[in-house]
């Protein structure tokens, strides 16, 4: 076959301690990945009838994603709290209650994408336990002990951070284990290809937000925009460039969830050598005051980031 390190190797390597947090987790995606691939058929494609705490219509894939992840971390006795994109307040599993970990997830991003058949995934980030309450999922960034995603695409692969680098592991379903496919990932110091929902241009609230784009079009930067925040996010991983969600009127503090999205990507960027910011700030620096609290969101290769900075600050 060629490959030979799984992904349970790869972490008994790296820390005894995330093995036991992060096999959990696998083990919830590799369901989550088959239930993607028979959606159609199993009666759970469209909407579930109900709207999440953002305010947003759920999807059914939505829920049952949701429901595996909390089933699954909860039986594993390896977090202390669970908080979830679609749930109001933090799960503080029985079983968990000596735990030193969290864990905060979005159990499928992009799932206005799902009727369409379009690349979704899972996005979690994990932190080490600080108290007893909600105050554990309100660090910063900078404090992930893990961050990860996970993209249901052409291939199921998954992505992680362990603070060490990046590495990235496909799902073989013959054998029913994530192999080391990608490893060491790192972004290209530039890029081609600039991704953000340019049809809200007129809304942007960012003094040269416009004038950036404009630059690079004048650089033959092409766009590229799926609306999944984790394909459109490891198409920068690999190829470079600029994912951009910026804020705007409708949305003064930014779309994206910090806790659930931008905090672990931002991680992972990072950690693969390039820069996330909200535009002010890095994005790891901020520390959270709420636990569905939005920000903007620009990151990618070094150069594209230190350019638009230049857009939005000079």
């Amino acid at each position: 076959m060629g490959y030979t390190t799984d992904l349970g190797s790869f972490l008994l390597k790296e820390d005894k301690q995330l093995f036991e947090a992060i096999m959990p987790i696998e083990s919830a995606v590799k369901v989550i990945a088959s239930l993607v691939k028979v959606a159609g058929l199993e009666g759970i494609l469209g909407k579930a009838g109900k709207t999440n705490i953002q305010g947003e219509e759920v999807q059914k894939l939505d829920e049952v994603a949701n429901q595996i992840l909390i089933d699954y971390l909860s039986e594993s006795g390896q977090f202390y709290g669970l908080a979830s994109e679609e749930l109001d307040q933090p799960i503080f599993p029985e079983k968990g209650k000596d735990a030193q970990y969290v864990i905060a997830f979005d159990p499928l991003d992009g799932s206005s994408n799902i009727d369409v058949n379009v690349n979704i995934g899972t996005i979690f980030s994990i932190h080490k336990r600080i108290g007893d309450g909600v105050e554990n999922f309100l660090q910063e960034g900078k404090k992930q002990v893990v961050a990860g995603y996970v993209i249901y695409g052409s291939a199921t692969m998954l992505v992680l951070s362990t603070g060490k680098g990046v590495n990235g592991f496909t799902f073989d379903p013959s054998v029913g284990s994530f192999f080391l496919s990608h490893p060491d990932m790192k972004l290209p110091e530039k890029g081609k290809i600039y991704s953000i929902n340019e049809a809200n241009a007129e809304k942007w609230d960012k003094k040269g937000l416009k004038e950036y784009i404009q630059a690079l079009k004048g650089e033959g930067y092409t766009l590229r925009y799926i609306g999944s925040m984790v394909a459109d996010v490891h198409r920068t991983v690999i190829k470079g460039g600029i994912f951009a969600y910026p804020s705007d009127r409708k949305n003064p503090n930014g779309k994206l969830r910090l806790l659930y999205e931008a905090s672990p990507m931002a991680f992972l960027i990072e950690q693969a050598g390039g820069l996330a910011t909200t535009g002010q700030e890095d994005i790891l620096d901020i520390k959270p005051t709420d636990i569905h609290q939005r920000t903007p969101v620009y990151l990618g290769s070094k150069k594209e980031i230190q350019q638009l900075l230049g857009y939005l600050q000079g």
